[in-house]
Parts: structure tokens; C-alpha cells; sequence
């Protein structure tokens, strides 16, 4: 099982001054200003029951990109695995090229999370740490520069990787979804 999608605009920020390290009794800092070299788009597949991630990094992300990264998982797993891929309801991924090739390629199953429902999806989690560890915290000169944090960073968690485990059970995910839909629903009868 492989839990697919795509982090755009990854933005390759210059910061105009370094910031400071964190040193007892004060934060570490970050100046507000920088220079904007481009962005990229990180398409990454984690393995479920390894942790490890399959990535690319592109340009852009169009159903093109996206059907590039599907024959990249095609190309990097073992042949005899059935691919169970866990992706949202981007429109990119239900592309009909996409479809095509799906359908020409029967090892690959999709499945789709419900809409407004990536959150299920477990690589969020790891864009989130992508995201605050090395996107988030650097000062990157170029796109090129960004590129090879990344690479870097797969590199290193691949070699030791860390499957993400949900905390919650089902029934408690669906209970405090319906809790806030009790809440909601209230908070819409009080403001009408």
C-alpha cells in the first residue's frame, strides 16, 4: 500500500539576513524578508509498512508529471506486488490519459479519499515534516538548492525510516467527526 500525492509550491526562499540559533533563553530567529527563487512540486509515495518514501520532484504538476511519477513507482517496486496507491480526488489523478495507462497497468489499484478528506491520507504527514524541517527552515539559493535539501533529507529518512502509525482508533475518528458536525450544525442555527 502506498499512500501517493503531490506538495506544490514548494518555494525556494533566499533569506536576506541569517537568522539566529536557538541558545537557552532565547528563540531561534528568522528574518520575515527574502528572495523568491521559484518553486517546485514534490510528488512522494510512502510505503505503509516500511516507511520508506518513493519521490520526484517536477516542475509543475499535471496529469503529464503525475503519470511520470506512476511509471517511476512502476519502475522501483517489485514486479509481482499488487500496488494499492492512496491518493485524493485531485482531478490530475482521474486525468483520462491517467486512466489509460491505469487500466493497462492492472497491478495498480487507486483509491480515493473522500473530498475534503486528505488528512486520511498518511504522506500529509510526512509533507508536514518535509515542510517544517527543511522546506520551512531554509535559506535556499536556487531551485537546485531546494532540490538537493530534499533528496538529502529522503536519502537520510530512507535509510532509516519511520512508519506513521495512527493514534486514534476508527470509531474515535468518527466520533469526534460527528461531534463537530453537531457543533457546526448548531453554530449554524445560532447565527441564522
Amino acid at each position: 500500500m502506498l499512500c501517493c500525492d503531490e506538495k506544490s509550491q514548494c518555494q525556494a526562499l533566499e533569506r536576506t539576513q541569517r537568522g539566529l540559533p536557538l541558545k537557552k533563553g532565547y528563540s531561534r530567529t528568522q528574518t520575515h524578508d527574502y528572495i523568491r527563487h521559484g518553486t517546485i512540486t514534490l510528488f512522494a509515495a510512502l510505503s505503509y509498512l516500511e516507511g520508506k518514501i518513493i519521490s520526484r520532484t517536477e516542475e509543475s504538476h499535471t496529469h503529464l508529471e503525475w503519470l511520470r511519477f506512476l511509471k517511476q513507482i512502476d519502475r522501483e517496486t517489485p514486479k509481482e506486488l499488487d500496488l494499492h496507491l492512496i491518493v485524493d480526488n485531485y482531478a490530475t489523478h482521474k486525468h483520462p490519459v491517467v486512466q489509460h495507462w491505469l487500466s493497462r497497468h492492472p497491478r495498480f489499484h487507486t483509491h480515493f479519499t473522500p473530498t475534503s478528506s486528505s488528512w486520511l491520507n498518511l504522506v500529509e504527514r510526512f509533507f508536514g515534516e518535509l515542510t517544517s524541517e527543511v522546506v520551512r527552515e531554509g535559506s535556499f539559493q536556487s531551485l537546485r538548492h531546494l532540490v538537493r535539501a530534499i533528496e538529502f533529507y529522503l536519502v537520510a529518512r530512507n535509510a532509516n525510516p519511520k512508519k506513521y502509525v495512527w493514534r486514534a482508533s476508527g470509531l474515535e475518528i468518527l466520533e469526534k467527526i460527528k461531534r463537530a458536525r453537531e457543533a457546526l450544525a448548531a453554530a449554524d442555527v445560532i447565527s441564522t
